[in-house]
Order: structure tokens, then sequence, then C-alpha cells
């Protein structure tokens, strides 16, 4: 109701018998109280219409007797009056008194103005604007900044009431209630009353809303009911009667409550169960609570002997309790005529658990599918729990015991220590954040680079330090450069303008990507020095670090600027063709078989030429069944080599007269030494993978030689193989670990 406007006509809201049913359960102070509100409002509200179109004082009168029904306190009533009533000019007259801190008392003012700080904030949010983040994270964003602002819980009932309020009288007057305004009231305001176990009013602003949102669906399922919700609501009244004479009869001492199902939750069980409207069975429900287990049970029996249990229907959570601990009986019986209903029975300490322990009933709800694993333990659900027992003992009109209420304020204290505050954009999208934090938080929370950019902040409207403390329900603005990026003076923890690990993380991060730029840029500077002193600048950079042991050239160029790697390497590399290992950690193993290249036994015959000396070539150590050709050295016989090593090619070519064929012969049991060599990303435990594959395969590693250079590791494995297809295997297991890639040396 953020938009008044003035009306012709007077509503006779505050009659005699409007007072009565308000002031119903109030002691006199109470009354008292409550006519100086009505006085207080009568004349002000007078020809006043909301932006809804309801009158005010029509509006008012229907909370005051909204919160009577849930047994709210004097203080709370007279306040959903005052709320409302405009807040009076400069030019407003003389003798009539314009504070309203003078009129009532410390404890109202509070909750008037705790109520209309949450309205404007509600009314902001519902205007949000930032659809890229609509949905039902946002919503419950909503949803905890609303219960933050309300220091006191009694400002929130005053919202609920309020928006009740408004659904009825669109239901009441005929005129077409907004879809937005619906739909907010689903998404935002019963998800709250259920949460606060406000069952009350969590029902019925679903089925207006519903109604408005769905109007065929709805009619559709009120069709389908054989019964007024009144006529319901009076079979549930007599079913309760008779199964309490029936436990008092036999001495089981219980607690029977029971409420009809509404339309909406009707059609949500038939959405999400995919049933019938014939299959449901709990449109009617009852609730037993009693002393202990044996009690429950004995309170099942006499249910069962009542009605006619309904087979299929009965689920024992006593003996199975569900996952998250929810612990019951419930059954499905009917009566003479055929007409279902559920009935749950449980103790006092397991219905205890159901509504403020661990299965939460809002939990349960709320999380659909996931119900049955989730779990309210945080210190944001132990105070909604402690919230729902004040509202019951406040609804009881019992006095919270002493104890209990100290346990509140420990809690309480609890939730204040670990708080989050909830802030919102310009555009009303709310965002959390830790208690303590500043505009800068709130800026790398929107967006990394709007956080190194920012340079201001309007709070309100108003230019604040960088380093305020933000509240919850502020309004945040970020100026930010085009440019730039953070002070370091924000990772100062003692200056305090970051409260957020979050925030601090990047930006370190940050001036951390500055200073490896800079080296990089430092290095590469070194390295094109030292390869236009070698007269070798046409040489790929990327290759260049890969055969030097480096994954990429910025990894040599970082390495060259911190001084681990010396430039003579890359002298070396481009004059021999081969760098000196560094770090290097060669391994050999003894062999248990005939090993063909240690031997001299290589299983190859020369064509054409018998008992000629021949060896295999450690260059590329051949294998059966590789195509092989020979090579005539001198003094030390035929050196075999693979049909396509590069040194075989180089000799074949200088000298080809030197070239003989050769073919593999009888290889028997032999073992030929192979080469794997290993590309991979370091990890601490890729040693042990390797070695596991080659275990698996049962082949003999004889020597492994590796290297390590920053992020790259390359390790070479010489193993024993008696053919191919075993080189075939161990190369397939080996590309199958991550990040590693394996070939034939």
């Amino acid at each position: 109701m953020s938009t008044i406007v003035r009306s012709d006509a007077d509503s006779p809201s505050f009659d005699e018998a409007w007072f009565a049913h308000a002031c119903a359960d109030l002691e006199p102070e109470g009354r008292a109280l409550l006519a100086r509100a009505v006085e207080w409002a009568r004349e002000p509200l007078q020809g006043l219409l909301a932006s809804t179109g309801e009158p005010l004082a029509e509006h008012g009168a229907g909370v005051v007797l909204i919160l009577a029904g849930l047994g709210s306190d004097a203080p709370t009533r007279a306040s959903a009056l005052l709320t409302i009533t405009p807040m009076p000019d400069g030019n407003a007259a003389p003798n009539k008194s314009n504070s309203l801190q003078k009129a009532f008392s410390a404890e109202v003012v509070a909750l008037v103005q705790g109520t209309r700080s949450l309205l404007r904030l509600s009314n902001m949010a519902g205007r949000s604007s930032d659809t890229a983040v609509a949905g039902g994270g946002q919503k419950e964003m909503q949803r905890k900044m609303l219960l933050a602002m309300a220091a006191d819980l009694r400002i929130v009932l005053l919202r609920l009431a309020s928006r009740l309020q408004s659904l009825r009288w669109y239901a009441r007057s005929k005129l077409p209630c907004p879809v937005p305004f619906a739909r907010e009231t689903m998404e935002l305001y019963t998800p709250l009353a259920n949460r606060l176990g406000i069952w009350q009013l969590k029902w019925e602003m679903e089925d207006l809303s519903f109604r408005f949102l769905e109007p065929d669906t709805y009619k559709a399922i009120a069709r389908q009911l054989e019964e007024k919700r009144t006529e319901r609501e009076a079979f549930i009244t007599q079913v309760v009667e008779q199964l309490q004479a029936a436990l008092a009869q036999n001495r089981i001492a219980a607690e029977v409550s029971g409420r009809p199902k509404h339309i909406y939750s009707i059609w949500n069980k038939m959405r999400n169960k995919d049933l019938d409207f014939s299959k449901l069975y709990d449109l009617r429900a009852l609730r037993v609570i009693v002393d202990d287990e044996r009690a429950c049970y004995a309170a099942l029996a006499l249910v069962h002997s009542l009605w006619t249990p309904v087979s299929n229907e009965f689920d024992d959570y006593i003996s199975r309790p569900k996952p998250n601990g929810y612990r019951s009986l419930h059954t499905v019986v009917s009566d003479a005529q055929g007409r279902s209903f559920e009935v749950q029975i449980r103790t006092h300490e397991m219905h205890q658990f159901a509504e403020f322990g661990m299965a939460a009933h809002w939990r349960y709800k709320e999380a659909g599918a996931k119900g049955g694993t989730q779990s309210a333990a945080s210190l944001y659900d132990k105070k909604i729990s402690w919230m729902r027992q004040l509202l019951a003992w406040e609804k009881d009109g019992v006095q919270p015991p002493g104890q209990a209420m100290a346990e509140y304020e420990e809690a309480a204290a609890e939730t204040r220590e670990d708080e989050r505050i909830y802030v919102m954009t310009p555009q009303a999208r709310v965002i959390e954040l830790p208690a303590g934090a500043t505009p800068v938080d709130f800026a790398y929370y929107l967006h990394t680079d709007l956080g190194h950019r920012c340079r201001g902040a309007r709070v309100d409207g108003q230019m604040v330090p960088l380093l305020t403390r933000l509240k919850t329900g502020q309004t945040v603005e970020i100026i930010a450069a085009k440019s730039g990026g953070p002070s370091r003076d924000w990772l100062n923890v003692q200056l305090g303008y970051l409260a957020s690990p979050r925030s601090r993380s990047k930006v370190r991060a940050w001036f951390n990507a500055v200073e490896l730029q800079e080296r990089i840029s430092q290095g590469q500077t070194l390295v094109e020095k030292e390869l236009q002193r070698l007269g070798k600048t046409a040489i790929n950079l990327e290759q260049l670090a890969q055969n030097l042991g480096f994954a990429r050239a910025d990894d040599l160029y970082v390495a060259v600027a911190k001084e681990e790697f010396s430039l003579r390497q890359i002298d070396y590399l481009l004059k021999e063709g081969e760098a000196p290992a560094q770090h290097d950690d060669k391994v050999q193993y003894s062999s248990g078989q005939a090993n063909a290249a240690r031997t001299g036994k290589s299983g190859v015959l020369v064509v054409g030429v018998d008992s000629l000396l021949t060896q295999l070539a450690r260059c590329c150590r051949p294998a059966p069944p590789d195509r092989i050709a020979g090579f005539v050295t001198r003094g030390r016989g035929v050196s075999i080599h693979r049909d396509d090593c590069p040194a075989y090619a180089a000799l074949r070519l200088k000298q080809p007269e030197r070239i003989i064929e050769v073919a593999w012969g009888d290889t028997g049991e032999a073992v030929y030494p192979v080469d794997i060599s290993i590309h991979a990303q370091e990890r601490g435990d890729l040693l042990r993978d390797v070695s596991d594959v080659f275990g698996r395969l049962r082949l003999n590693v004889v020597s492994v030689n590796t290297q390590s250079r920053r992020s790259l590791a390359h390790m070479i494995f010489t193993i024993e193989v008696k053919d191919g297809e075993q080189i075939s295997r161990a190369l397939a297991a080996l590309n199958e670990l991550s990040g590693v890639t394996a070939s034939r040396h």
C-alpha cells in the first residue's frame, strides 16, 4: 500500500461490533490501547484508498481481526492501524498531537517503524527489474531479508496479515487481482508463513493466490469436492469429538486436532505425485499426539476399530523412520458413508522433532523431492524454530519459561555472530553478504571486474566511504572507473576495506596475475635477446619451450625471470640438438628373463648370410613384429633398426651400400627392451599410477628415466616385451590415465 488516494466514501469499519470482536480476548489495558489507536487513525483514514483500491480504514479493520484470530497481543493490533495511518505533515493543526512517540509506548512505536520499513523494502524488492536473477533463489533472498529486517516477530505477522487482507478484499470485491501481486504472495509470503508455522495464514493465502493465478483449475477442483469447506470442517470437528471420546473411554491421554486439506494443497499433491483426484485420501486429516510409543499403537488400534482402514495406505515411520529422522504413524480410514481421511499418530517428542528439530516442517514441505534428506541445522534454521516456538507460546497465552527464554537469547546471539546481511542493487536485486561487509565486498559479489574498478559508492542515495559497514535493507550503488585495478590497501585487514574472504582472494588473484605478467614479459625479453645472440630469431618459441621440458612458452619465461633456468640450456639445445637433462632421475632394474639386447640373441635373420653377428639398435629398440632393416657396421656386425627410425634414415642416406635386408626369425621366449615415452601434467601420484599399469599387465620395467620441469613431467620407461601386442596393450592402458599421453619412443 505504497500509494494512497482520497475517496469520497467513508467506510464504517470501526463500529461497536467490530471493536467487540477485535478485543474479545484482551485485558482492559489492551482494550484501552486499541481504542486509543482507533481514535488516532479514524479521522486520517477517512476516504483514503490503498494502491489496491481497498479503503484503508476497511483494510486496517480487517488486519486487526486477522491478528485477533492469531491470538496476538494488543500492541500488535494497535500497530496494524497506526502503520497505515498517514504521517502528519508540517501543516497539521497545532491542537492535534503529531508525535506518535508521545501518544504511544516505545514498544508500539518500534512496531510501527519496523513494519513501515519492512513494507518499503518489500515494495522495492517486488519491483525488481533485474530479470537476470529472477527465480526461486532471489525469492529466498527476499524472505531472508524480510526476516532479518524484522527484529520483532510481530512485524512479520503484521506484514503477512496485511497481505492476506488485501487478497480477501480482491476476492470479496470481485475485482481482478493483478497476477504479479498473486504470484509474489505465492512465491514470497506463503513460504514465509509456512516457515514460521502460521498455518492459518498460509493455507488461505495459497488458496486465494491460486484462485487468481489459475482460476479454471481452481474451479475444477472446487467442483470435484463433494462438500464445501465449512462442511468439511464440520466433518473434521465431528470426527475429532468422536475420537477424543473413544480415547478418553480407553484411558489414552491424547491431544486430537484436525484441519481439512485446502484446494491449493490438493492440486499441488495431484501435480507432484501424478495422482487422480479419486486417489487422494488425505483431503481431511487428523493428528493425534500421545505420551509414548505404546500409546501410539494403542491409538492406532482404536482408530482402526472405529473406522475402516484403507488397504495399502498405512505407513509405520516409528519402526522405520524417514531418512531425516521423522517418526510417526500414518493411516487412512473411511467412515460408513465412504468418506476417507488421514490420521497421523505421534508422541510429543516426535511432534517437537518434526516441527522444530532437524526435520522441520517447512524444510520438508519446501524441499520437494529432496524433503527426505533435508536438515534444518544451521543457525538461521535454529532462529526460525525458536520464532515458531515463541509464536506458539504467545498464541496459547503461555508465558515462556525462564530457561527457554535464556536459550532463545543465546540462540539469537549465536545467529547475530554468524549473521548475514541483505542489501539491494538499484534494480532491487537482493544480495546476501557476510556481516560487516563493505561496498567493495558488494561490488566483488556482483562481478569481479566491477570490484577491481570500484572507486566509490552510494548507500540509499548518499555518498559513503568504501570502508562503510553495510546494513540489511540498504540500497547500494557502485561508482566504477572505466579501467584500473584494486588498491593494495584493500588487503590490509586493519584498514577494514574487505570483510569477505572471497573478495580478498579476488584482490590477491589480481595482483598475482599482474606480477605473473610482469615476469612473463621480463623472461620473454631475456629469451629473445639470447636467441638474437645465437642468430636463431626465427625459431618457434612454443616448440623450444617443450623441447626444454616446459608445457608452455610462458612457463619458460617465468623460470628465466626467476633465475630458475639457465639460458645456456638454449645454447646447448640448439648446438647439440638436445638439452642436457636437469633434475634427471634414472633408475635401472635387473631382468630375470633372456633379454635379446643383452644376450645378443636377437632372433633376427640376415637374408643371404649365415651366422652374421646382429645387435638391436638402442636408438629405436626394435621388437617383433616391427618392420626392420639392417646396417653393416665396422667391427660390430649388423645393427638392426626399425624401418621408421630417424637415425637409420640418416645412415641410409649417407651410406646406402651398407644397408642389408633382415627379417625376424624364431624369437622363442626372448624379450625385447622397448622405450615408452610418457608426457603428463605433474602430480604426486603419477609415477604410482603408471607403475600400476605395468604391474597389472605383468610387464617387467628395466629402466626409468624421469624429468620434471615445473608443470610438465616427461618419463621414459624401458620395459621388456615379447611382441608388439604387449606394446599395444600397454600404450592403450597408459593413455586411459587422466592427463597422460603415452607413445613408443
